[in-house]
């Protein structure tokens, strides 16, 4: 982009899709516009002092307002837009052709070879954050990658592109291709630009393009005039990955004309889902709505195999917990731990899907008296419902699975007390035994201590050993009778 277009958006941040809105009456009145700077120029003066280092990348309406007076209060909270009956009736092929041609002048005025970055087309090189998305969590890294893929069952073959204006090949219009029937947009990573560009294109409400920028985490199902917007989560698959289990968000819209959907990392649903296509392409009618419910389908999918593990796991754990040797249970408590731990990943990851599939059916039913929105076929309806009664019994699974769990976890720690009793008896045992040895050793040391005093004791002056055996026989008689009474109280 060109420096002034660059330092106007930087400069109005958030405001700038309004901005477009107000720069055209810029030039009505010459003495409103200079006393408008110079209110700015007083107003933009006193500037706050600095957020924190830990919150500079954080949305803060207030200190943004604040920083400059300039920016349009549209910017910083959702205003209602202008109810323009025409304008929300199908897809602004206008406005896609400009931001196509406007994109193609940019690149063409680039003298290096051109490396995208997956920023470079946003008005603020800052990465805005929201308190309630996940944004901030996933950093996008800078790498040139396809991040554009359009489908449609009237193209030869499946396009990517590494920006929208990629799409189209020489002699051919983006808005041409979308005329021809069904299409699908997959975008990986979408800038703040390009959402703004498809918010206008697409007749997109403000308050999905947020949810979509911000990550918005909780899934749900709203219908909105032209399209109904779809958060449905799924998570990362690879194994050798540090975010393993983590959840992905995919975010849909579903249009009249055809589909959108948007994701900030990288999963293999899209992929297989128009694989899926190109092996029923001869048996079905791919329309908007029955992409969508393969997506769902897909991700629903992919929690099966390991809920399978799950299960392996829990029935191996129940089975091993009661019967190994205290030399092989240090692993069991890991074990129990870590299975619980992904059980609780997968039931939260899974709970809220079956409310966003009976939301999409029971909206889906009611159509739109304009003829706008997206009708769903009953078809359609009947292949969700199939979706959300796998996702209910994998639910039931895991409650399932987790209250065998709890119950193995309790028996193995039932099992150590047990294991921590015994080694205490046997202790005491040992005790009690020693004790008895001690009763009887403490007399005959008295006796002996007695008979060893350097004072005149009985048989001192006898020359023969008849008091010696007397009092040997005396000692052992006592130690045979202590033992034969202990014996008979069970002490030894």
């Amino acid at each position: 982009m060109t420096n002034n277009s660059s330092n106007h958006q930087n400069h109005h941040g958030a405001g700038g899709y309004e901005d477009e809105i107000h720069s055209h009456h810029g030039t009505n009145s010459s003495s409103s516009g200079a006393n408008t700077l110079n209110n700015n120029s007083k107003a933009s003066s006193t500037t706050p002092s600095p957020l924190p280092p830990g919150l500079n990348n954080l949305y803060n309406s207030d200190a943004d307002t604040a920083g400059s007076r300039q920016d349009s209060i549209e910017g910083d909270v959702c205003f209602p837009t202008v109810d323009d009956k025409d304008d929300q009736k199908g897809i602004d092929f206008d406005a896609l052709e400009e931001y196509i041609q406007e994109e193609q002048r940019n690149h063409h005025n680039e003298h290096h070879p051109r490396r995208r970055r997956l920023s470079n087309m946003i008005s603020d090189t800052r990465k805005l954050g929201s308190w309630y998305g996940d944004r901030l969590k996933h950093q996008q890294e800078e790498t040139d990658v396809y991040r554009f893929t359009y489908y449609s069952p009237s193209e030869p073959s499946t396009i990517h592109a590494r920006s929208i204006s990629e799409i189209p090949s020489n002699g051919d219009q983006l808005s041409t291709m979308i005329k021809k029937g069904c299409f699908w947009i997959d975008v990986l990573c979408p800038t703040d630009a390009e959402m703004k560009a498809f918010s206008k294109i697409f007749h997109i409400h403000p308050l999905t393009a947020e949810d979509i920028t911000m990550e918005e985490p909780r899934e749900k199902c709203e219908v909105f005039k032209n399209y109904y917007f779809i958060c449905f989560r799924s998570f990362d698959q690879d194994q050798y990955s540090i975010n393993y289990l983590q959840p992905i968000g995919m975010y849909i819209i579903i249009l009249k004309e055809g589909i959108l959907t948007f994701h900030f990392r990288n999963m293999p649903h899209p992929y297989s889902v128009r694989k899926r296509i190109k092996q029923l392409k001869d048996y079905i009618n791919v329309t908007p709505d029955w992409i969508c419910y393969a997506i769902l389908d897909d991700i629903t999918d992919s929690f099966a195999p390991l809920i399978r593990m799950i299960e392996f796991e829990v029935d191996s754990i129940d089975e091993l917990v009661l019967i190994l040797k205290e030399s092989e249970q240090s692993d069991m408590l890991r074990r129990i731990g870590y299975c619980r731990k992904r059980m609780m990943g997968l039931l939260r990851l899974l709970v809220s899907k079956a409310d966003v599939i009976k939301t999409m059916i029971k909206r889906g039913e009611s159509k739109a008296t304009d003829g706008t929105r997206p009708a769903l076929s009953s078809e359609v309806a009947l292949y969700l419902g199939d979706v959300q009664d796998h996702i209910i019994t994998m639910l039931q699974s895991l409650n399932h699975y987790e209250k065998i769990s709890s119950r193995s976890h309790s028996n193995y720690l039932a099992q150590i007390s047990i294991e921590m009793t015994q080694t205490n008896n046997e202790i005491n045992d040992v005790l009690s035994k020693l004790t008895a040895l001690g009763s009887v050793l403490i007399p005959m040391n008295l006796v002996t201590g007695l008979w060893g005093m350097n004072v005149i004791v009985p048989g001192q002056f006898r020359e023969d050993l008849t008091w010696f055996f007397c009092i040997m026989c005396s000692i052992l008689t006592f130690c045979v009778l202590s033992t034969l009474l202990m014996r008979y109280y069970k002490i030894i």
